[in-house]
C-alpha cells in the first residue's frame, strides 16, 4: 500500500528498499560475528556506576561519597571517550581497544581494593580516573560497524535507523540485567563482586570483539603534521552534534538521578534489593520502546521524534519526586523508560546525517560521553540531596535535567539538519512525496 511520506523524516522508507526489519538487519554479513562479544564488553555502562554506589556506600556509609566517586569515574569517561572514539578512527578499533580494556581491568581492581582498605577519598578519586577514562567504547563501535556494514552491502542502507534502534535495545537489555546483577552480586555474595564482575566481562569481551579486524571501519590514518585536518575533521566542529551532546547530558540526568535515588529509595523501605528490580523495570521500558520503535516505518522525521521524546520524558520525571509506592515507582519507571529509547535512537540516527564517516566513531562517542558526563553529574548531586533531605530530593534531578535538555533542544533544533542542507534543501523536505511502504 502507499503513504505519504516525510521525505527528510523517513529516507528509510524509500519505494526502491524493502520494508526494514530486525531479521533482515540481522542477516547482515558478519553481523553477528561482533554482536556477541560486543554485548559483553559493553556492560560497564550499565554495571560501573551502580557498582562503585554500592561499593564505596558500604565502606563509607555515605552516599553522597559514594556518587562522588562515581561522579569522577563518569567525568573522567566524558573526557576520554570521544579521543578514544578519534583514535579508532583514525588508527583502527583494535588497536585502541585492546590496551583500553587492559588498563580498565587493572583499574577497577586498584579501585576494589583501596575501597575496601578504608583509603581515603582522593585515593579513590585517584583510582577513579583511570576507571572511567578506559571505559572501552565498544557502543560506539558496534554503531560505526554497523554503518560501515550497511554500507558495504548493497541495497542495505536503508537498514541504518533500524539498526539505531537495535543498538539502543542492545543498550538497554545490559541496563536491564547489568543494574540487577550487579545489585544481587552485590547485595548476595559481596560488596565488590558487581565490580569484580564488569572487569571481567569487560576484559574478555572487549579482546574478542577486538579480535574481529574484518568487521570495522578502516582506519583513516594519521592527519598529515601542521596541515590542520585533525582539528577540521572533528565532529565536536559540527554545529548538530553539539546540540545532541547537550540534549543527552539530560538522558544522563535521568540515569544517574534513578540510580542513586532508586538504591536511597530502596534503603529506606528497609528492602535494598528491590533497587535492581525497580531499576530493571525502567531500562525494561526502554527495551520495549526501542524494539517498538526499530519496527516502525516513520513518518515523523528523528527531529520531531527527538522533542517529542525528550517532552513525554520531562513530564514522567515531574512526577517522580512524589511517589512513595514501590508499585507506583514501577510504573513511572517503565513510562520512563518508554520516553527515553525514542530520544536515543532519533539521536544517534541523526548523527549520520551530520556527520561524514570518518569522524562516525567520534561523533558516537561524543553522545555516549555526553550520558556518562550527565550521568556523573546527577549522581554526584542526587547523592548530596539525598544524604541531606532523603531519597525523594535525588528524584528533583532527572526532572531538571530534562527540563534544561528539552529547552535546547526546543531553541536550537534547526542545528540538526543533514549536512549540506541549505535553506533551498529545508524548504524541498517540508514537501511530502507518496512512497511505497509495506
Amino acid at each position: 500500500m502507499s503513504h505519504t511520506v516525510d521525505t527528510e523524516s523517513a529516507p528509510e522508507a524509500a519505494a526502491t528498499s524493502p520494508r526494514p526489519g530486525y531479521g533482515q538487519l540481522l542477516r547482515t554479513p558478519g553481523a553477528w560475528t561482533f554482536l556477541l562479544p560486543g554485548f559483553a564488553a559493553r556492560q560497564p555502562f550499565a554495571m560501573l556506576t551502580i557498582g562503585i554506589v554500592l561499593l564505596v556506600q558500604h565502606t563509607t556509609g555515605s552516599y553522597g561519597t559514594a556518587g562522588a566517586v562515581a561522579a569522577v569515574t563518569g567525568v573522567a569517561m566524558a573526557l576520554f571517550a570521544p579521543q578514544s572514539g578519534k583514535l579508532a578512527d583514525r588508527l583502527g578499533q583494535a588497536t585502541v581497544l585492546v590496551p583500553g580494556v587492559l588498563v580498565h581491568a587493572a583499574s577497577v581492581a586498584a579501585l576494589i581494593t583501596l575501597a575496601l582498605a578504608d583509603a581515603p577519598l582522593w585515593a579513590l578519586f585517584a583510582a577513579a580516573v583511570p576507571t572511567g577514562a578506559s571505559v572501552p567504547q565498544v557502543g560506539p563501535m558496534v554503531r560505526s560497524r554497523w554503518a560501515t556494514a550497511l554500507t558495504r552491502t548493497p541495497g542495505t542502507s536503508a537498514l541504518l535507523p533500524t539498526a539505531a534502534a537495535f543498538e539502543s535495545v542492545t543498550d538497554e537489555f545490559t541496563f536491564v540485567i547489568g543494574p540487577v546483577l550487579a545489585t544481587a552480586l552485590c547485595t548476595g555474595v559481596h560488596p565488590a563482586a558487581g565490580l569484580a564482575a564488569e572487569a571481567a566481562l569487560t576484559l574478555v569481551g572487549g579482546l574478542l570483539f577486538a579480535a574481529r579486524r574484518t568487521t570495522q571501519p578502516r582506519p583513516t590514518g594519521r592527519p598529515a603534521r601542521g596541515s590542520g585536518a585533525g582539528r577540521a575533521a572533528s565532529a565536536l566542529a559540527v554545529p548538530g552534534v553539539r546540540v545532541l551532546a547537550v540534549a543527552f547530558l539530560g538522558v544522563g540526568a535521568v540515569f544517574g538521578g534513578m540510580q542513586v535515588s532508586l538504591t536511597a529509595f530502596a534503603e529506606e523501605i528497609g528492602s535494598p534489593g528491590v533497587n535492581g528490580p525497580l531499576y530493571g523495570v525502567f531500562a525494561a521500558g526502554n527495551m520495549i520502546s526501542g524494539l517498538v520503535f526499530g519496527a516502525v516505518t516513520w513518518k515523523t522525521g528523528p527531529r520531531r521524534r527527538l522533542v517529542l521524546g525528550y517532552t513525554g520524558l520531562t513530564l514522567v520525571s515531574a512526577t517522580l519526586w512524589s511517589v512513595h509506592s514501590v508499585p507506583l515507582f514501577a510504573v513511572l519507571g517503565l513510562l520512563a523508560g518508554l520516553c527515553i529509547a525514542p530520544a536515543l535512537i532519533s539521536g544517534y540516527t541523526l548523527v549520520d546525517g551530520l556527520v561524514e564517516p570518518s569522524a562516525r566513531t567520534e561523533a558516537f562517542t561524543w553522545l555516549t560521553g555526553a550520558v556518562a558526563l550527565g550521568q556523573a553529574a546527577a549522581v554526584t548531586v542526587a547523592g548530596r540531596l539525598t544524604d541531606a533531605h532523603g531519597a525523594r530530593a535525588g528524584f528533583v534531578v532527572p526532572l531538571a535535567g530534562t527540563v534544561l535538555a528539552l529547552a535546547v533542544l526546543l531553541s536550537l533544533q534547526s542545528r540538526l539538519l543533514p549536512r549540506g542542507s541549505g535553506r533551498g534543501a529545508i524548504r524541498a523536505m517540508r514537501h511530502r512525496e507518496t512512497a511505497a511502504v509495506d
